[in-house]
């Protein structure tokens, strides 16, 4: 079954004329108002600045509080973390201090930032919610794991880590949250998210959420979603509105620099992210850069978790305007202020394409991505052309213009 619904044409996430493939028909709901949430999330809602639910969250935030499997897929900066934040606030009781929600996501990063959204969507609610991520240490988890959380967000490692050792007790967990769910259940997880789900309550409801969802993903589901209500948005919808692409022919590695050196002072615009698909060359683009005298920051895995921290913070302050990263910052990661992304390297797979380029144009607003394409490219970017039917054109003279 699959309904057409026409979004409000000022919204910022205009899906428009988007296909939700549905397994029934979707009740959408146009006003947080109208969805029977507690009044004090409600302050909530509208005090973190929102004013009408997204297309997403009009599908989506109802299902969840009705205690439905939703397996939900839109683009990149469309607000699901708000859909799933709304959902969980809306389902845990207050007084009962236990754990009755688990969030998990791939990075530290985009575990903390869920916290942060729980928290000030759950300001007027009295809500705890603590981020259990690997790179801190244990006591700090445990400490206050035994103080009590409503709600744990977090790595599947280091969350494991915690269940195995009962600091974090299961027994009141009602909801598990996948974010980015197909890199959750790729290779590197997979096992991570079956052992967590093992001492889940029998009856846990189970949400998943990305903006691409691969069908062997949805496959998986199957093994510990019961019945969901699948809200998926067509392939060729999934290339951002609000993003203008283009592509620079560089002949060679080496011209990528020389490149890159002449775009700085519109880098510095915005706040621009640079890709690059190894961490050795975060760090050997970043070295290079700094001896040119340009002023930028990096990050990557391998990098301590206060660092990564302190780097995070400067750049969301806008302290730090450019930042070069691996694809730990690909996914979900929200800054505002990113309106540019360049590709410095061209993404191993085409569905990290979307996720970086995701990071600018965040909830509407205007973006621009740039990818550096060498010879040896070409077919890469023309696949990733014909694959969400978009168009990725040279890039113009004027760009400044253009962010």
């Amino acid at each position: 079954m699959s309904t057409t619904k026409k979004a409000n044409p000022t919204m910022p996430d205009d899906l428009s004329n988007v296909e939700f493939e549905t397994s029934e028909d979707i009740e959408v709901i146009s006003s947080f108002d109208s969805m029977n949430l507690n009044e004090d999330l409600l302050r909530g809602i509208y005090a973190y600045g929102f004013e009408k639910p997204s297309a997403i969250q009009q599908r989506a935030i109802r299902p969840i509080i009705k205690g439905r499997d939703v397996i939900a897929q839109a683009q990149s900066g469309t607000g699901k973390t708000a859909t799933f934040s709304i959902g969980v606030l809306q389902s845990i009781d207050i007084q009962t201090r236990e754990t009755q929600a688990l969030i998990l996501s791939p990075t530290r990063e985009l575990a903390l930032q869920i916290q942060k959204v729980i928290l000030a969507l759950g300001e007027f609610m009295n809500v705890q919610c603590h981020a259990c991520i690997g790179g801190r240490t244990l006591g700090e988890d445990i400490r206050k794991l035994d103080y009590g959380q409503h709600v744990v967000a977090g790595t599947p490692g280091r969350v494991f880590d915690m269940i195995r050792r009962r600091n974090l007790r299961t027994r009141s967990i009602k909801l598990l949250v996948l974010d980015e769910a197909d890199e959750m259940l790729n290779k590197g997880f997979k096992e991570q998210i079956y052992d967590v789900y093992r001492f889940l309550p029998p009856y846990t409801q189970v949400v998943l959420l990305s903006a691409t969802l691969p069908h062997e993903i949805l496959e998986i589901t199957s093994k510990f979603m019961t019945d969901p209500i699948r809200i998926l948005v067509k392939r060729d919808e999934l290339t951002l509105e609000g993003i203008k692409q283009f592509f620079v022919a560089v002949e060679h590695e080496e011209w990528k620099f020389d490149t890159l050196c002449d775009l700085y002072d519109t880098l510095t615009i915005t706040q621009a992210v640079i890709f690059c698909n190894t961490k050795r060359k975060v760090d050997w683009l970043t070295e290079k850069m700094k001896e040119a005298n340009f002023t930028v920051s990096s990050m990557h895995g391998d990098m301590p978790q206060k660092e990564r921290d302190s780097i995070m913070k400067e750049f969301r302050q806008g302290k730090s305007r450019v930042l070069i990263t691996t694809d730990v910052w690909a996914r979900g990661i929200d800054v505002q202020q990113v309106s540019l992304v360049i590709n410095y390297d061209l993404p191993n797979n085409r569905e990290l394409y979307i996720h970086r380029i995701g990071r600018s144009g965040r909830f509407g607003r205007k973006g621009v991505a740039i990818n550096f394409v060498k010879s040896d490219d070409i077919r890469i970017l023309r696949d990733i052309e014909q694959y969400y039917s978009t168009q990725i054109d040279e890039m113009p003279m004027n760009v400044a213009d253009l962010i």
